[in-house]
């Protein structure tokens, strides 16, 4: 006789239903920050950082 609930299916279906969605939200959320306007010069700023002599 098969199980109907298991410890797999609650942890895949846990996985599936909170965390993709948690992750892709932390995702976007980064990659709008990383390419919102205000933002621009300090990465700019970053990004000429090891060709500066000081």
């Amino acid at each position: 006789m098969k199980a109907i609930i298991s410890v797999e299916n609650i942890v895949s279906s846990f996985v599936t239903v909170w965390w993709t969605p948690l992750f892709m939200v932390i995702f976007f959320a980064i990659v709008a920050y990383a390419l919102w306007p205000k933002n621009k010069s300090a990465f700019d700023d970053a990004a000429r950082m090891p060709l500066r002599e000081d």
